[in-house]
């Protein structure tokens, strides 16, 4: 196991020391016994079993697994022999504490949470899938506990380790579109995973609980609700009590770019507009479509920023600028700055590109902004590299927070579609609004605390 101190000694480094770095991509070296990172996984079921195989593809050491349906994770179990096997993430820690130096969480949204502050409090460093928490006081706590607890973070948007976002990134600061003032992003895929509208009359029924899972985990701090295997195992994002519906798995992977490249934060207020959808009647449910509006506040030399959201079965508008053959994007995004317009897909701007093309042939090849920001070989291999070395990742809880708090902020709004939610981001409220605020942070079930 690694000596904890050597890592975390700087791991509260600004990330902004990495991206200022001259350009490069760092190849893996063979790593000796003590170089190596002990790491944990909670939730290895579905896309934490791919995280942690991620990991173990870097040559660190899978030393424990965790799931609550041991059926559900067999075959991750089964993958990693020699990592112990727990239900409960809270005996894994206290048993193996000193065995294990970071933890990968893939877990459904609303329990990230509670397991990323049990981790950093014992000094674990936390990967964790997106979005980063399930509400946005739960956000705030993460990136305050980091900092405390001088741990390396990393949130699972794994295109911000992607080419295409530094290059999106050089773009901007090069001034290739010039000013950007809007963006349209979104994803118009996957609706029946997230729009539950034709199983809500069927949740008053009775079901038998798995025996391979414990469903009382399952739930962990929210509100206890009857099993129904509706939500359990992988539709839960399509129920609100567990998870954020489209905006809140996707918005991470397509907004990153603007984020990065803009260096938004807080939006000073949002506003939803829904189809075919009562919120107040089905509101446990995500919408089949919305359309989200974001107004984020000028800051440094960069103007105001207007940013709308897509889902569902509303799309992108193509722009009046396109020329007939160009598609707009169904997952991704259309930057709109004064002399052109970039256009890319999801994690990290994939297959990102410059209308019109006059302004592309003046931004690529012996043309291209210089490569200022390094490359870094993959989002695991970034987050195992700074535990070892001692910085922060690309995408620590301080970046991918607001990243995140900003969809929640999102799929609030659509509990109140149709008004105009001004927020305040040093209060952590609505000011116009109590009943939103309320939902910035619901009270925890009996039992648990952050």
């Amino acid at each position: 196991m690694i000596n904890r101190r050597r890592f975390l000694c700087g791991a509260s480094a600004s990330v902004a020391l990495i991206q200022l770095a001259p350009s490069q991509v760092l190849g893996a070296a063979r790593l000796s016994p003590n170089e190596k990172v002990n790491v944990a996984g909670i939730g290895v079921g579905s896309q934490g079993g791919a995280d942690i195989d991620g990991m173990a593809g870097e040559g660190h050491n899978i030393v424990a697994l965790c799931d609550v349906d041991d059926k559900y994770a067999g075959k991750k179990f089964a993958q990693y022999p020699k990592a112990n096997q727990f239900k409960d993430f809270r005996v894994m820690l206290d048993k193996m504490d000193k065995e294990i130096d970071a933890v990968v969480i893939g877990t459904p949204d609303h329990t990230h949470a509670v397991i990323a502050m049990e981790a950093m409090r014992r000094g674990k460093h936390v990967y964790c899938e997106k979005p980063l928490a399930h509400t946005v006081d739960e956000v705030r706590s993460l990136i305050s506990a980091a900092k405390t607890y001088k741990v390396v973070t990393q949130l699972g948007n794994q295109g911000h380790s992607s080419r295409d976002i530094r290059r999106i990134c050089e773009w901007v600061e090069a001034g290739a579109i010039g000013p950007v003032h809007t963006v349209h992003a979104g994803c118009d895929a996957f609706r029946n995973v997230y729009c539950q509208l034709g199983n809500l009359d069927k949740l008053d029924k009775t079901y038998d609980v798995p025996t391979s899972l414990d469903y009382n985990l399952w739930i962990g701090p929210v509100p206890f609700r009857p099993y129904t295997p509706f939500w359990v195992h992988w539709n839960w994002r399509g129920w609100m009590p567990f998870g954020t519906g489209s905006i809140g798995d996707w918005f991470c992977h397509v907004i990153d770019p603007t984020f990065w490249a803009l260096d938004l934060d807080a939006p000073t207020s949002v506003q939803a507009e829904v189809t075919d959808y009562d919120p107040v009647k089905q509101w446990m449910t995500y919408p089949p479509a919305s359309k989200i509006t974001f107004e984020f506040p000028a800051r440094g030399k960069r103007g105001p920023v207007k940013l709308v959201w897509y889902d569902g079965a509303n799309q992108i508008p193509k722009p009046a600028g396109f020329s007939a053959d160009e598609k707009v994007p169904g997952i991704g995004a259309i930057m709109h700055g004064e002399k052109g317009m970039i256009v890319h897909g999801s994690h990290g701007g994939g297959g990102c590109r410059i209308s019109p093309d006059s302004v592309m042939d003046q931004n690529s090849g012996k043309n291209a902004p210089p490569e200022r920001i390094t490359r870094v070989k993959n989002h695991a291999w970034d987050w195992l590299e700074a535990i070892r070395t001692g910085r922060q990742a690309g995408s620590h809880f301080g970046y991918g927070g607001p990243l995140t708090q900003a969809a929640l902020l999102g799929a609030i709004a659509i509990r109140f579609a149709g008004q105009k939610l001004e927020w305040d981001d040093q209060a952590a409220r609505f000011t116009n609004h109590e009943g939103a605020t309320a939902l910035v942070n619901p009270p925890y079930r009996y039992g648990w605390r952050l």
